[in-house]
């Protein structure tokens, strides 16, 4: 030992001996390097299949918010279109109140929908309601929470129009089938163009005038017959808006449920 410390007298043996040795420990530890090793891949797998999950659930909710964001943007877009064309009417209207769509009516004949005023808001028979770009419909059922709306497009409604371009007056009713409108009583050569441009005309004691209605997109005369067949597509959102606007025109009060003209009640009978 004196001769190894002082001279490294076996250094070499026992280098020789690490080449030996190095191989069989190794080979020992290897089981236990095995199970190490594979203990820290399996934890680490677990703990990023947590994480993916995680990540995968904040993604779900994250796009769920996106959605509702979209909808709620879309909604106020819709709001302020509503209160810019009440704006527009403020000189016709006492006054307005944004009402929900709560459901439609799913029978392919009828075009009614129940919105979420009744008479604890003042809501009355015969009240007109109008969308961001038109006229909806009005109210033919009232009560205490809800109400039911009919359609302009509605077989049974009619609604006194004028053409905005130059006056001409009309009576529009519901075609259901086509979601659309059609003037009645138009003789072929009466002064009515493709793209014109249908507004209330006041009359008849319900809708105010100048509100939007719809635009003719189908003129079709028959000299056999006395009368065009004119179709107008409504103006306004019927079968995408959420929300509409109650309107209390200020011509009649909120007393205007037998405020009717002789025309529109007899159109709405046949």
């Amino acid at each position: 030992m004196v001769l190894d410390h002082r001279f490294h007298a076996i250094d070499t043996f026992r280098s020789a001996l690490t080449i030996v040795v190095d191989p069989i420990r190794y080979v020992v530890n290897l089981p236990s390097d095995v199970i190490d090793w594979a203990s820290g891949s399996f934890a680490s797998h677990s703990t990023l299949e947590e994480e993916n999950e995680t990540l995968k659930t904040q993604n779900r909710l994250l796009k769920s918010k996106l959605q509702k964001y979209a909808e709620l943007k879309a909604e106020n877009a819709n709001l302020k279109a509503l209160l810019k064309s009440a704006e527009q009417h403020e000189e016709i209207l006492e006054r307005v109140l944004v009402t929900e769509i709560l459901s439609v009516d799913l029978d392919p004949f009828r075009r009614k929908f129940v919105i979420n005023k009744g008479t604890s808001h003042d809501i009355y028979k015969g009240q007109p309601i109008i969308g961001a770009q038109g006229v909806i419909g009005k109210v033919v059922n009232v009560g205490p929470l809800s109400s039911t709306v009919l359609v302009i497009t509605d077989a049974s409604h009619s609604l006194p129009v004028q053409i905005n371009r130059n006056g001409v007056r009309a009576i529009a009713v519901g075609v259901p089938q086509n979601n659309q409108l059609e003037l009645l009583h138009q003789p072929n050569n009466a002064d009515i163009l493709v793209d014109d441009l249908l507004v209330t005309s006041g009359l008849g004691c319900t809708f105010p005038d100048g509100y939007p209605v719809g635009r003719v997109v189908d003129i079709v005369t028959n000299p056999s017959l006395p009368f065009a067949k004119i179709t107008v597509q409504p103006t306004a959102h019927l079968d995408r808006d959420r929300e509409a606007l109650l309107v209390w025109p200020s011509f009649g009060g909120n007393k205007q449920a037998d405020c009717k003209g002789p025309q529109e009640e007899e159109i709405g009978q046949r």
